[in-house]
């Protein structure tokens, strides 16, 4: 349900959208937006969307009868009411974006809205904007997989991109207190069911893709496309800024009318670095000729902090002061993120890896900076009711990298652990088999792998990131890894 002061007249919501049939008058007084039934008011617009598991047009009886004095949906029903307009479009998802823009006061366009879109990346990315914009003055928003922000005011977030009214509703917040600048994680989610549809974006940047979300996708085809997507609507003055290093990067420039822009490591680009040192204590970079050092480790986050730099200098910020200030800057809560054992000098890294290819990202950073002593020892699972066939791709990655291995849960949701688990230890080869342990609780599984660490190891706990609860049967239970990390720690005495 979203609240809102506005009254619109239905007509004037409905400006932006092709109507196939309207019963009822469009004059109607319209002074909230829904997508849930139960929330419907008299006043009420209610979209009635089809989704993975329900389909709202089923609701559109209890909408009506709550008193909802418009219906916008697909499919008109057999019986309709003498005292509701009902509207018939093509989508009803791309019409709730277009008249949720519209309800809201279209606040993209009084924003600098830059989306970062990609498998890994997102969220460090926008944090670190979110922050650099900060320092630079601004007022700023921020809408991630973490925490959504009206500079320093936290906003939980529930996705990594809101539907498209909460969204436009945050948008307009973020009007309303001032901010100039809001950087947002645009999900392939959000792409294909039309949550940033509407929304006027002063720039698009492209992280990288990788194996992710086929089991909502179907192939990595439409996975591609979904990013594409973003890029391909982009308005003429809008930048479209991609990683040239990635195979895929060069594909998102295809379609789109905004000014193409490159960033890479290897190579010609718009924005170029040079990586000169990946050490523990962070990253030893020339970017565009300056040397600076900062507090970020790893290859990945070289290309991070790089795309950074060249949205900040393509918003018309001065690249000194920006690679200034980001010299100083943290990464995002649950992003390679050290929790240190005083006593026993282990190393802790919480990490929000739960793609292949973010695991090898991960160990690939903790192999550059370890030192031939030190053994690293993983603690992964994989989530229920997600893609299965990255399941065993994880568990033979984690061998790969690590001394020890200790497989677990992640958010099992609706899946029983136990198949989840069999399902990653296909993919421990043969040779492997005596370095890995199973163990299906993921307190104990970290407690272990604590226990296994000796002076000056290195415990990685891979998957949750962030997160603060662990999901079980649609139930979540508080868990924090990096919270029962140091727990561990601090009960083994280590």
């Amino acid at each position: 349900m979203i609240n809102a002061s506005p009254t619109h007249p239905l007509s004037a919501l409905l400006a932006d959208v092709t109507v196939r049939q309207q019963h009822g008058p469009a004059a109607v007084a319209v002074s909230m937006l829904t997508l849930d039934s139960r929330q419907a008011t008299p006043g009420t617009a209610f979209f009635a969307l089809r989704g993975a598991q329900t389909d709202g047009h089923q609701f559109i009886a209890k909408a009506v009868a709550l008193g909802a004095a418009a219906v916008i949906c697909e499919e008109l029903p057999a019986e309709r009411s003498s005292d509701t307009t009902y509207i018939q479009v093509a989508d009803s998802a791309e019409a709730m974006a277009l008249m949720a823009a519209t309800f809201y006061g279209h606040p993209s366009r009084q924003l600098r809205l830059v989306g970062i879109t990609g498998t890994n990346g997102k969220t460090t990315c926008v944090t670190l904007l979110h922050k650099l914009f900060r320092e630079l003055g601004y007022h700023v928003g921020l809408l991630s997989t973490v925490q959504n922000q009206i500079d320093e005011q936290v906003i939980p977030a529930t996705h990594t991109t809101p539907d498209a009214i909460r969204l436009n509703e945050l948008l307009a917040q973020m009007v309303g207190a001032g901010c100039t600048h809001t950087f947002m994680e645009v999900s392939s989610h959000a792409v294909v069911q039309h949550r940033v549809t509407g929304l006027r974006f002063a720039g698009g940047v492209f992280t990288n893709l990788s194996h992710d979300h086929l089991d909502y996708h179907g192939t990595f085809d439409h996975y591609l496309k979904a990013k594409k997507g973003f890029f391909d609507v982009l308005g003429k003055k809008a930048f479209a800024l991609t990683n040239a290093d990635d195979k895929r990067g060069p594909v998102m420039l295809q379609n789109t009318a905004a000014a193409r822009e490159t960033y890479s490591l290897r190579g010609p680009a718009t924005y170029r670095a040079r990586l000169i040192e990946n050490a523990v204590h962070g990253l030893h970079l020339e970017v565009e000729g300056r040397e600076a050092q900062f507090r970020l480790i790893g290859v990945f986050n070289a290309y991070n902090l790089l795309a950074v730099y060249g949205a900040a200098v393509l918003l018309g910020e001065d690249a000194t002061e920006v690679l200034t200030i980001l010299s100083g800057l943290t990464s995002a809560p649950g992003r390679f993120e050290p929790i240190l054992a005083e006593k026993s000098r282990i190393t802790g890294i919480v990490d929000y890896a739960h793609t292949p290819d973010a695991l090898e990202n991960v160990l690939s950073t903790i192999a550059d900076i370890r030192q031939p002593s030190q053994q690293v020892i993983t603690v992964v699972g994989c989530g229920g009711n997600r893609d299965a066939t990255k399941r065993p791709i994880m568990a033979n990655l984690a061998c790969q990298g690590s001394s020890r291995v200790v497989l677990t849960s992640d958010n099992p949701r609706f899946e029983d652990p136990n198949d989840i688990l069999r399902q990653m230890q296909a993919g421990v080869q043969t040779p492997d088999l005596g370095k890995v342990l199973t163990i299906p609780d993921r307190r104990e599984a970290i407690k272990t792998a604590v226990a296994l660490a000796q002076p000056g190891d290195i415990v990685l706990v891979a998957g949750k990131g962030h997160e603060t609860y662990q999901e079980i049967q649609g139930i979540r239970a508080e868990f924090d890894d990096r919270k029962v990390l140091q727990e561990m720690f601090d009960l083994l005495g280590k």
